[in-house]
């Protein structure tokens, strides 16, 4: 290990330590208890690598970490901290710090980081991946898709086993695919297995050697048969040789924990996969995104077209059961038969009108959309208490009056299996139990007849 290192660090044993160790490993290194100090070093081109607490006497490591990253481009910050808190993993990510390690820290790890980051940084600059500006469905600023970010700038450095959830069209390769591009393994291969993959006894050993160093991701694990799924354990108990083993990232679109739970996916398997679970949000999830996500596809397109005011309305009231993946069809096909440069309401009706029982749900008999009906409904319930305001508690009576209808008729609909219930209605096996209880539901489990 080669390279000048900056430490900053008010805790002098810490400095001494660090100075020791570094030293050992054939670095140079420059210690300071003062992050002014330690700033000016960085303004004047010194060093490969920082290593800063956050608490300074005469300032913040994490509120230095933006200037730092404008002064100098791809200087890699370990960031070290006593403050333990999840907040100061996340800012630490969110401001672009190389890594983040909690006080009291252990010095071997500490050492094997550096000497990552300095191999890094020696390594001629790449340009950086623009997952995260130019495809989808990782433009939003919807709440869900805010707790996504954090979560991914969390996760993207360690190596955890990574879980992918979600909705066909969602984005579940992509945020695989986010992970490796902005993790310290972007250098290595991204490869993606697909349930093919695992058939012989060659397959497993091939597919570790493909993504040596890198990122394997296996696409949709809930559809790997019983004889798959051994195979992926024997997989994954195999020793990385030389710290080369690949990160394991899988996705899924149902839920593999009811799946677990329901004997349908080997638990020993779910065990390994979930190290972290990421739950890529449906379009309903967060339809004010709609507007963003239109826009830039639109401009994807290389023409200069644009969606009425009425036109955008009905594309955000659409159901979207193929969530992004089904806006972005539907948009080129919509550049396509445009005849100007404003895209009407009619247009669009007329290019989603293929899927006519995929747009919003609708009140019976009326055509209205279902929060019309309610609507009317909850009008007429205040109307009944004239002058008077009705009891309270209207939000828990409301909520039990459609919880109950809607989830019997699920429950139906699924000839009572709690699986498949759980699954239709996007909710865990748990809380749909607990609803049952709560709400007294009957459940008769029937065999569907053929």
């Amino acid at each position: 290990m080669d390279g000048t290192v900056l430490v900053a660090d008010d805790d002098r044993t810490i400095r001494t330590v660090l100075t020791q160790a570094l030293t050992r490993a054939g670095c140079k290194v420059h210690a300071t208890a003062s992050l002014v100090t330690l700033m000016r070093w960085v303004e004047e081109g010194m060093g490969d690598l920082v290593i800063s607490d956050v608490v300074m006497p005469d300032g913040n490591g994490l509120e230095a970490l933006p200037r730092i990253g404008r002064l100098r481009p791809g200087l890699p910050v370990i960031v070290i901290s006593a403050r333990n808190t999840i907040m100061t993993a996340i800012q630490a990510a969110e401001r672009q710090a190389f890594d983040y390690l909690p006080k009291p820290f252990d010095l071997p790890d500490l050492m094997k980081r550096s000497a990552r980051a300095l191999d890094m940084k020696r390594r001629a600059p790449e340009p950086q991946p623009k997952a995260m500006e130019e495809d989808l469905p990782l433009v939003g600023r919807a709440p869900a898709m805010q707790a996504l970010y954090r979560l991914v700038a969390r996760v993207m450095n360690t190596d955890l086993a990574v879980l992918i959830t979600g909705e066909s069209g969602t984005g579940k390769s992509l945020i695989a695919r986010v992970i490796h591009d902005f993790s310290d393994r972007r250098a290595g291969p991204f490869a993606v297995a697909q349930p093919s993959d695992l058939q012989g006894t060659e397959g497993p050993a091939q597919l570790l050697e493909r993504a040596r160093g890198g990122s394997l991701v296996f696409d949709e694990v809930a559809d790997l048969d019983d004889a798959a799924q051994a195979r992926l354990v024997r997989m994954l108990d195999m020793p990385g040789e030389g710290g080369t083993a690949p990160r394991i990232m899988a996705t899924s679109q149902g839920d593999l924990a009811a799946r677990t739970g329901a004997g349908l996916f080997r638990r020993d398997l779910f065990y390994r996969l979930g190290g972290v679970t990421l739950q890529a949000p449906s379009l309903r999830e967060r339809a004010d995104d709609i507007a963003a996500l239109t826009e830039h596809l639109l401009a994807r397109g290389g023409r200069d077209f644009r969606l009425s005011p009425e036109a955008h309305d009905l594309m955000k009231a659409y159901g979207w059961p193929g969530n992004v993946r089904q806006l972005e069809n539907v948009l080129k096909r919509l550049t396509v038969t445009a005849t100007g440069p404003e895209i009407g309401r009619a247009e669009v009706v007329a290019a989603l009108g293929a899927l006519p029982s995929s747009g919003p749900m609708t009140g019976p008999g009326t055509g209205d959309s279902l929060s019309s009906s309610v609507a009317r409904h909850l009008r007429r319930y205040f109307d009944l208490h004239g002058e008077e305001l009705p009891p309270p508690g209207v939000w828990l009576r409301i909520l039990r009056e459609v919880e109950a209808p809607l989830i019997e008729i699920a429950l139906e609909a699924t000839w009572g299996n709690q699986v498949k219930c759980a699954d239709l209605l996007g909710i865990n096996r748990n809380t749909l139990r607990k609803k049952i209880t709560d709400l007294d539901i009957r459940v008769t489990r029937r065999r569907k007849l053929m």
